[in-house]
């Protein structure tokens, strides 16, 4: 079984919104640009170096944190 980070448990305690904002909380410290009102709103883009999320330099910990934040996200429907 996989252990999940606790970013992960966090989010699994404080649901879809949670998870949303972790999950783009870690691209937002690498400096990734957001293109979503949602997201722009939330993190905003000052300082944004990465137009595309592929280009985000992750650390494997920080992907695999991403990885499941996503999987949460699917296994509970939240909105992309």
């Amino acid at each position: 079984m996989l252990a999940l980070s606790a970013g992960v448990f966090e989010a699994r305690a404080g649901g879809c919104e949670d998870a949303w904002y972790q999950r783009n909380a870690i691209y937002k410290q690498q400096g990734y640009c957001f293109r979503t009102p949602r997201a722009i709103r939330a993190f905003g883009n000052a300082g944004c170096t990465y137009d595309a999320v592929e280009d985000v330099p992750l650390s494997a910990r920080q992907r695999a944190q991403v990885a499941e934040l996503k999987a949460y996200e699917q296994s509970y429907g939240c909105p992309q």
